[in-house]
């Protein structure tokens, strides 16, 4: 593990005085610590593997598809782009004052970034925010979650074999550490996790007025309305929701349909969660663990609590931590599992009469991280996707969305603030800085704003500076 008798304030030191230096601007520097990143993943993909079994019991399948792959995506997109990212932004709107000038936007980095994960995706939460804060050109510590012991130390031993000690560095630890870490100044803080320690987050970060991203969560509903191919739905359902045994800050929260709907509904939920799992889904190589002996209480006594009635599932063991993929139905607005994140493999459905009342109970919660909406009417997704707000949109099935690196991936709201992935990652750990070089021509024209001052010249200076079409032929953007 890296330097581990450095305290937290002279590993920070040291990457400050590492960035001052200006060795982490240039491109081929960014792309080869992106290149390095990328050789981490690739051959030490069945350590990675292992770590997220131990910690997560995860299958191969979900440790690949939502841990591995995503983030060598992540990390071809940047490298394919990170030239044409790092280019001056010159199509900028000139008035007649300035059109002689050199005008543009750099893409600046910040400096040292703070990056803490989360414990139910514990290595791309990591390294995805860190492949942009790399390409963006910054240096960064990463605080990985100390609840999934065994990635958190994966990383602390990976990390500096693969990447520069100077720039990038690890530091594990619990909540104390984590709590004396934020007293430090940093450049920016991206931070995955829950609305009660990004409030601290944003708490530690206000005396140095350091910037921040924060990526939370909510209750995402899954809105099914209309006509609909019910067995489709029904394994796209049941896939997006138990994926990672519920514990996805994207995952659909709880289902919002017809009571028609609803009865059509549950027989295909039980034929599907049973062609999934089998007829006794803890036995499963497939079905995945919830991640701590606290975690596993807080759901069962949410569970308890619910006056909602089980129709599948609903079972249970302490001693390996295993919920059962569960269904309730007859659920209020007001019932336990409707309170807060459920982020476990329990799934309320609650009823509604028609679009109207559908689009205001979710207009009347906190705007979610994201918003599903099943329906073969295109009328109906659109009207939905029109009348609601919240972090990320899909329709006709669930959680995808968030594995395109092409798409801002972030919350609204309650749900978080800021984006990244692809080139929104980029832009997040990057400042835009506005520069103009100014000709010495057309002084004619600069003359108007010296004193001493006159209406006749500041009726001319705003003809010069007025972003429409002038008479000159000019237009807002040259």
């Amino acid at each position: 593990m890296q330097r581990e008798m450095a305290s937290q304030s002279e590993v920070i030191d040291r990457l400050r005085a590492t960035f001052r230096s200006g060795v982490t601007f240039p491109e081929q520097f960014r792309m080869t610590q992106l290149q390095n990143l990328l050789s981490l993943v690739e051959e030490n993909e069945q350590l990675i593997q292992d770590a997220l079994h131990k910690d997560l019991h995860k299958p191969k399948f979900e440790s690949v598809l939502s841990e591995i792959q995503i983030t060598l995506n992540d990390l071809y997109f940047a490298m394919e782009n990170l030239r044409t990212w790092m280019q001056p932004e010159y199509n900028i709107g000139k008035n007649l004052a300035t059109r002689m000038d050199d005008c543009f936007i750099r893409r600046e980095p910040l400096g040292v970034v703070l990056i803490i994960g989360a414990w139910n995706y514990p290595l791309h939460l990591i390294l995805l925010p860190l492949v942009a804060a790399i390409a963006a050109g910054n240096c960064a510590i990463l605080k990985p979650s100390e609840i999934c012991q065994a990635t958190e130390q994966l990383l602390a031993e990976l990390i500096p074999k693969y990447l520069s000690q100077d720039c990038y560095a690890v530091l594990c630890g619990g909540a104390e550490d984590t709590k004396s870490l934020l007293k430090n100044k940093f450049d920016h803080i991206f931070y995955t996790g829950s609305q009660v320690v990004a409030r601290s987050i944003l708490l530690a970060a206000a005396p140095h007025l350091t910037p921040v991203t924060l990526e939370l969560g909510g209750k995402s509903p899954c809105f099914i309305y209309g006509h609909i191919d019910i067995q489709k739905a029904a394994k796209r359902l049941c896939w997006s929701k138990f994926f990672n045994t519920g514990q996805s800050c994207v995952a659909p929260d709880y289902v919002l349909c017809t009571a028609q709907t609803r009865d059509a509904l549950l027989p295909a939920l039980r034929e599907t969660l049973r062609t999934f799992y089998g007829p006794d889904p803890g036995a499963s190589l497939d079905m995945g663990r919830i991640v701590t002996p606290r975690h596993w209480r807080r759901l069962v006594d949410m569970l308890e609590k619910s006056k909602g009635k089980v129709v599948i599932g609903g079972g249970s063991r302490e001693e390996d931590r295993y919920i059962a993929p569960t269904v309730l139905v007859d659920v209020q607005e007001s019932d336990a599992l409707m309170q807060e994140e459920i982020f476990g493999p329990i799934l309320p459905i609650l009823t509604i009469e028609s679009l109207e009342e559908g689009i205001d109970y979710i207009n009347r919660q906190e705007k979610p991280l994201a918003l599903y909406v099943f329906s073969d009417e295109t009328s109906v997704v659109t009207t939905v996707l029109n009348n609601t707000s919240s972090g990320g949109f899909c329709g006709n099935d669930g959680i995808v969305h968030m594995a395109l690196p092409g798409l801002p991936f972030g919350g609204v709201g309650a749900s978080g603030m800021g984006s990244y992935h692809g080139r929104w990652g980029f832009e997040t750990f990057s400042h835009r800085r506005g520069c103009m070089n100014r000709s010495w021509l057309l002084e004619r024209v600069n003359v108007l704003r010296y004193p001493p001052y006159s209406d006749y010249n500041l009726g001319w200076l705003r003809w010069a500076t007025t972003f429409k079409k002038n008479s000159w032929g000019g237009c807002s953007v040259m």
